[in-house]
């Protein structure tokens, strides 16, 4: 019993964070308005299979933010403290 209600709140918990996914993920597509027919229709696909592998690809997607922000280290803090200097002159 216990063993099955824990089954269930996994899946439950699968197909909410693949729905917030999606639509997070959906919200950025259909701002791109450079995209012609057939990459809406190839990034589409991958939506919707990168909304069903979420659980493989969210942490390769970190790991990518990660080497990111690891080799644009200097760029990223000197835009940090800039905006927040300028936050303070003003």
């Amino acid at each position: 019993m216990l063993q099955t209600l824990l089954i269930y709140l996994a899946i439950i918990l699968y197909l909410v964070m693949a729905y917030c996914f999606f639509a997070e993920w959906l919200h950025f597509f259909l701002q791109d308005e450079q995209m012609n027919l057939e990459q809406r229709l190839f990034s589409g696909v991958i939506l919707v299979i990168a909304s069903i592998l979420w659980i493989v690809v969210v942490p390769f997607a970190y790991l990518e933010l990660l080497k990111f922000h690891k080799k644009h280290k200097e760029v990223i803090d000197l835009l940090i403290n800039q905006s927040n200097s300028k936050l303070y002159d003003d």
